[in-house]
């Protein structure tokens, strides 16, 4: 082992107890969730920060040494890359998001440019065993997940978000609907079920009033999958649930169509049973047209309410309103509207003052 001093802790390592004064092996286990240290070897003047454990994006430059966790990421509009295989000391892995996930880049968004490339420095070490200094690999999550996971909401009303594509409008529209339900005065709980490693949208529905959140990278899942997608979106739900919030609000990153899970939580009769309120956010008409043509063909699910860019305007709305025949709420301009239109349909009214 040696001592290495981090500049900055990726937020994927948010629960792990570690300290940026760090002891790092060259025995690198390549495993989804393990942390690394490795040091920057580029700069970027686009797609480069980092969100740290405390939530703020700090920009990474030449030379910083961070700690983030091995995984894989199958992303549309972003990197995509897979864990690599082995990894010694000196070997090089890249940057694949602003959460800190480690892999091998196999696919570059024009958009971003090259992503950073980093050094392997070696495995942050944990000492769980008191008065003895055996390190054994820190990982990320505090939480041990269950593929077998079950769900009980006792019938607590639950909302979900789910897009025609990423960056589709998903957390503006949850916290929106949060903020809204708080006013009523409800409790409302959140919790983010699919995407890779990144907590600035629980973070977003926190400032919006949520009292409890959770994510699935705290059950050291890194990126979702359509294997672990379902099992930890139960463990969420039954979680937050036990804390009697008066609704759960969870949004599916990505879209309808991806890598990370949705499509198989959707088909999850279990999961689907729990939803009284399915919330689609689309980036423009057609995309509604077809959201709403395979939710309720290939899902035989019904939507609620349609939010997201193709409610920019009136006529997006009328469209949505007249082709579809259902409600249509923009969650920046309107986002009282699409909260109250969400608490009709879950069958929360306004407590008596």
């Amino acid at each position: 082992m040696k001592t290495v001093i981090a500049d900055k802790i990726a937020s994927v390592a948010q629960h792990r107890p570690i300290t940026r004064k760090l002891q790092v092996s060259a025995d690198i286990p390549c495993e989804e969730g393990v942390l690394v240290a490795v040091r920057i070897l580029n700069n970027k003047s686009t797609y480069n920060t980092l969100e740290l454990t405390s939530g703020r994006m700090a920009k990474i430059s030449r030379g910083d040494i961070i700690v983030g966790a091995l995984g894989h990421r199958k992303a549309l509009f972003g990197y995509s890359g897979h864990l690599p295989e082995q990894l010694t000391p000196g070997d090089i892995v890249q940057v694949l998001n602003i959460g800190g996930v480690l892999g091998i880049c196999d696919s570059v968004n024009a958009n971003f440019g090259a992503p950073f490339d980093a050094e392997v420095l070696g495995t942050v070490q944990e000492f769980p065993y008191l008065g003895e200094r055996i390190g054994v690999p820190a990982r990320a999550g505090t939480d041990k997940f269950d593929a077998h996971a079950t769900v009980a909401t006792g019938g607590i009303p639950v909302v979900v978000l789910a897009g025609t594509s990423m960056d589709s409008g998903k957390t503006a529209a949850a916290s929106a609907i949060i903020s809204r339900l708080r006013h009523l005065g409800f409790t409302v709980d959140g919790f983010k079920a699919t995407g890779v490693s990144l907590r600035r949208d629980i973070l977003a529905m926190e400032d919006a009033g949520a009292r409890n959140t959770s994510i699935f990278t705290d059950f050291g899942v890194v990126t979702t999958t359509g294997e672990n997608g379902p099992p930890v979106t139960r463990m969420m739900l039954t979680r937050l649930a036990a804390e009697k919030p008066d609704v759960i609000v969870f949004e599916l990153g990505d879209g309808l169509l991806g890598a990370y899970g949705v499509e198989q939580i959707l088909r999850d009769k279990s999961i689907c049973e729990c939803i009284s309120c399915l919330v689609l956010c689309a980036n423009d008409p057609v995309a509604a047209w077809g959201g709403v043509k395979l939710l309720r063909e290939d899902f035989g699910l019904e939507p609620h309410v349609v939010t997201g860019p193709a409610t920019d305007n009136l006529i997006g709305t009328e469209l949505i309103a007249e082709r579809l025949k259902l409600p249509a709420f923009n969650a920046i301009t309107h986002g009282a509207a699409l909260g109250d239109a969400v608490a009709r349909q879950i069958g929360l009214q306004e407590p008596a003052t």
